[in-house]
């Protein structure tokens, strides 16, 4: 429906609610609203509490309507999601949780976005149940807490648990009647599901081997955890207006694609001579949502690792004061720093430090050494002598309850009790004597668990797909795998490619970065994919091509086989890799060799 406004010579001018205002719509509504300003009686009262008339003391004109704000924004212009945490904290809702489990009753809309607020997602229709998020910072857990939760997972769940590509761990088709149960199972284990979903700030992940890796400049788990400890600590970190990524990356032999969050700490060397004391610092990269194909970029800040938290806390505050609370499309940090430029948001987060944001040109810093694309797979020496990591194959995350146990176990008795978790949807036992090397493999394998798996299958990420989410059109998971086992049957790739299958554009798992991205869709009434080519992050930073706008399931492993006969025949050398390769070429001729036969694309 459309509305006028009448303007004092008698003319109106018709305004649309999904349309823009414009220049002269704007020009006028600002004087219009001036002149009632100018037109308003002052009533005020002085600091000496005389009462005034004029305007000009800059007292609060008591005879004004009063609005109310949310976060600088009017009540009234909030979307549907604020007006939700304005009139209830989220945070507050511990009765209605209980009551929904003594009942064993599902929630309706507003309850559905609450219960985000403690991990709890209920999934329908696609499951009518509730899937659970954990908050595993920096992706380091225990096997204590390893088998608690596989407890949890066979007594109320699914019987397995996933493994996200944030390095965190869900556990689903809980029923209403045992969330309280699951809540508390939880805090027993010495583990958090608070704030990881909806708007508040996901899992803070860090290098998977980081204190562990022998090519690293820092030790980055301590800021994960104290961040994170932080943020659990700290109700107003609760209450962004959008989701919010924060990584923290080594600068060791495997990165944590820190491109892709809101906000990503690299560590970096400075070598003598340069405008700061050679050392150790964090670079900060800005504004990563790989779903908007925008990768985080560098701001110029260079910080003293100490001060790290602290920035992290401030920056969040600025956007959690300043993000847009009235169209969710446009909340992320990267629209406040769209709209303000970096060097006004860098002013707004000094305003909040203590100290002032030092900078330095990337330039000044040492360029990183390669990142070893496979190194979170397989048996790897660690820093520490005698040590190695081993890193298990899971594929797209899926871990069942009799390989969590036995994971655990081993960590037990070959490790030192504890596992990491990784953004590719594999995890690391790290720890183990070289002496126990031999015996861990082989209970690995006997557990069915693999630490050498084709090179496609271990590379390969998915997201839950439409059998648990609602927005996917495809099953990506089954898919995943089954396309990466054809094509590890059939082809030996030296090198390592990277797979990524998400359902919808949200883009879960980041199909632009993958070698090889699909992106979920429905052709012809069955489940398809558009498929993408030659996306990469940390020094691999690209952006996938599109090969094909859409093709049917059934039809993409002979296109991929020709792809792939073609990377064979063409490369360069048995070192080049598939990333290298579908660069070196035109999208055109990329979709030559990857024609179906007796089909033109």
């Amino acid at each position: 429906m459309s509305s006028q406004i009448v303007t004092q010579n008698g003319s109106s001018t018709t305004l649309q609610p999904d349309e823009p205002f414009t220049l002269e719509q704007q020009q006028y509504l600002e004087g219009f609203f001036a002149g009632i300003k100018q037109r308003m009686p002052f009533v005020g009262h002085t600091a000496l509490g005389l009462i005034t008339a004029d305007s000009n003391t800059g007292v609060t004109n008591a005879a004004a309507p009063v609005v109310e704000m949310f976060h600088g924004t009017p009540v009234e212009d909030l979307n549907r999601e604020e007006l939700w945490k304005y009139e209830q904290n989220p945070l507050d809702i511990w009765d209605q949780l209980l009551a929904h489990a003594n009942e064993n009753r599902t929630p309706v809309a507003e309850e559905i976005f609450r219960f985000k607020f403690h991990g709890l997602f209920y999934v329908a229709p696609t499951q009518d149940s509730f899937m659970l998020r954990l908050r595993v910072p920096g992706a380091v857990l225990t096997s204590a807490q390893l088998r608690g939760l596989a407890e949890m997972a066979e007594d109320w769940g699914s019987g397995r648990v996933d493994i996200t590509t944030r390095a965190n761990l869900q556990i689903r088709e809980l029923q209403p009647r045992d969330i309280v149960r699951v809540l508390n199972k939880i805090q027993s284990l010495g583990m958090s599901s608070r704030g990881a979903g909806a708007d508040n700030i996901r899992n803070i992940t860090a290098s998977p081997i980081t204190g562990i890796d022998p090519e690293e400049l820092l030790d980055v788990l301590p800021y994960a955890e104290a961040l994170n400890q932080y943020i659990l600590n700290s109700r107003d970190m609760y209450d962004l207006p959008r989701k919010f990524n924060v990584a923290f990356d080594s600068g060791g032999s495997i990165g944590v694609v820190a491109d892709t969050n809101d906000i990503g700490f690299l560590a970096v060397r400075v070598d003598e001579g340069k405008a700061l004391p050679a050392g150790v610092y964090f670079r900060i990269v800005l504004c990563g949502i790989t779903g908007h194909r925008q990768f985080a970029s560098d701001c110029g800040v260079i910080l003293h690792p100490h001060e790290a938290v602290a920035v992290a806390a401030a920056m969040i505050r600025v956007f959690s004061e300043n993000g847009d609370r009235t169209d969710r499309k446009k909340a992320r940090l990267k629209y406040l720093v769209d709209r303000w430029g970096v060097e006004k948001f860098l002013e707004e987060t000094e305003r909040l430090l203590s100290f002032p944001l030092l900078r330095l040109p990337e330039s000044e810093c040492v360029a990183r050494k390669p990142i070893n694309r496979a190194g979170h797979i397989g048996m790897h020496p660690q820093a520490q002598t005698g040590l190695h990591y081993i890193g298990v194959s899971i594929p797209v995350g899926r871990l069942p309850v009799a390989q969590m146990c036995a994971l655990a176990e081993i960590a037990d008795r070959f490790g030192s009790g504890e596992l990491r978790l990784t953004v590719w949807q594999n995890l690391i036992v790290p720890n183990v004597r070289e002496e126990h090397l031999e015996a861990a493999q082989q209970e690995l394998l006997a557990a069915g668990l693999q630490f050498s798996a084709g090179r496609i299958l271990s590379g390969t990420i998915a997201c839950t797909g439409n059998q648990g989410c609602r927005f996917s059109a495809t099953d990506t998971k089954s898919h995943a795998v089954a396309l990466a086992q054809h094509l590890d049957e059939h082809f030996k790739v030296l090198q390592p490619i990277n797979l990524h299958v998400t359902g919808c554009p949200h883009s879960c798992a980041q199909h632009y970065i993958g070698d090889i991205g699909l992106l979920g869709l429905k052709t012809g009434g069955e489940e398809g994919y558009q498929v993408n080519l030659g996306g990469g992050s940390d020094q691999d930073q690209s952006l996938a091509r599109e090969l094909l706008p859409a093709i049917r399931f059934a039809d993409l492993p002979p296109l991929m086989e020709n792809l792939f006969t073609a990377f064979e025949r063409h490369r360069l050398s048995e070192d080049e890799t598939f990333l290298s390769f579908s660069h070196r070429y035109s999208i055109e001729d990329l979709r030559q060799f990857a024609q179906l036969p007796g089909k033109e694309i």
